[in-house]
């Protein structure tokens, strides 16, 4: 988790398609949201939250291929505080680990 929300940033997340989305519903709460293709947008009490999200070419480490979504995050509406509070949610339900 970052200590700081932009109004707009961009991530390169390790994951398909497929897998963002099967995560995305319960990172996003109960926070009204509708998809558009590729990108959904969340209502955040009296602001919003564009995502917007596009394949990349997988990364290569050795014998390994890790699928890449290069996801864009553009907040409207919402101050550094409720960014961050937003964020901080999303982001424990995106946490992948390994053991």
């Amino acid at each position: 988790m970052q200590s700081h929300y932009p109004e707009a940033f961009e991530r390169d997340m390790g994951c398909t398609e497929r897998e963002w989305l099967g995560w995305l519903p319960a990172a996003l709460g109960d926070k009204p949201w509708q998809r558009d293709g590729a990108g959904v947008q969340v209502a955040i009490g009296a602001g919003s939250l564009r995502i917007a999200w596009r394949a990349a070419a997988p990364r290569v480490l050795g014998q390994a291929r890790i699928p890449r979504l290069l996801v864009r995050f553009a907040f409207a509406g919402l101050d550094e505080v409720q960014r961050h509070a937003f964020m901080k949610r999303f982001d424990l339900y995106m946490q992948r680990g390994g053991g």
